[in-house]
């Protein structure tokens, strides 16, 4: 039988941990599960050790962000001789036969697989993921072949992360997942959703942030930056020199702060370039 360890990066997991562990636990097909926790404020620590002995925790004394902290628990499954890895968020639980329809697809092997992503409600899509599937809705295949799917719940072979590499650690929160998908296409490897596994994230009652959301702005730029199914100097373009045209065409509507913020970013990721550059080459490798 193939080994799976289940990965949960923790902050203040309290409000699911029940809810998410157990049902990791109830899975018809067996997983080890880990817990990275990323020095949280309530009671997290302690509920694990009392009532989930069997749960590998990590206790982490800062908080090393999302990448960093899966990246020790994938590093933790490819010397303990894991399979597959599956990344499963703090506030979502899957269904009970969830990972036997991922396992037992055929392309578990050599594709990035994700399940159906659902709400908190088990009644609806996510509005994210519906977002990333729309052109592709409803879905009717076995399988379905997406440019992106974010890394809620994410299914790998441990052989695709030695040929790909982990997380990038130039990313501390958001953004690692995207970087981790440019790079599954430049090595030719697909993300596959698979329709009969089911899944669900909690965060429907979250509110978008209203105007421009320029944390956001300067993670997809950073992405743009690092991805390597572009030239440099088309990632540059794309990254620093986009933030500047945007930064233009804020000052042309008279909004002079977003404009400066605009500036702010283009000087971040320029600050980054080395960094940047060493990343887009690490990436770049082909491990076998």
């Amino acid at each position: 039988m193939k080994k799976v360890l289940s990965i949960i990066v923790s902050y203040n997991f309290e409000p699911w941990l029940d809810k998410c562990l157990q049902s990791l636990l109830s899975s018809s097909y067996p997983t080890d599960i880990m817990v990275i926790d990323n020095a949280s404020k309530d009671r997290t620590v302690p509920l694990l050790k009392e009532k989930y002995p069997s749960v590998i925790l990590l206790e982490s004394p800062t908080n090393l962000g999302f990448g960093k902290a899966n990246n020790m628990g994938m590093e933790y499954a490819l010397r303990h001789g894991y399979d597959f890895v599956f990344l499963v968020n703090q506030d979502a639980w899957i269904d009970k036969d969830c990972i036997k329809h991922l396992i037992t697809c055929p392309a578990a092997d050599y594709a990035l697989l994700s399940p159906v992503h659902y709400d908190g409600t088990e009644k609806a899509l996510d509005k994210g993921f519906r977002e990333y599937i729309k052109q592709h809705y409803p879905l009717k295949e076995k399988t379905t072949k997406v440019n992106f799917v974010n890394a809620a719940f994410w299914f790998i072979a441990t052989a695709t992360l030695r040929k790909v590499g982990l997380f990038s650690p130039i990313f501390y929160h958001y953004g690692e997942d995207k970087d981790f998908a440019n790079r599954l296409r430049f090595h030719n490897i697909d993300i596959l959703v698979v329709n009969d596994a089911l899944a669900y994230h909690d965060r429907q009652n979250r509110e978008a942030p209203a105007g421009i959301n320029f944390k956001g702005e300067f993670v997809y730029h950073l992405t743009e930056f690092c991805n390597i199914n572009y030239r440099g100097t088309t990632a540059f373009a794309k990254a620093v020199l986009a933030c500047l045209k945007k930064a233009g065409q804020q000052l042309s509507k008279g909004k002079a702060k977003a404009a400066y913020r605009y500036i702010r970013i283009a000087g971040q990721l320029s600050v980054k370039t080395q960094q940047v550059i060493k990343t887009r080459k690490e990436n770049k490798k082909i491990n076998n």
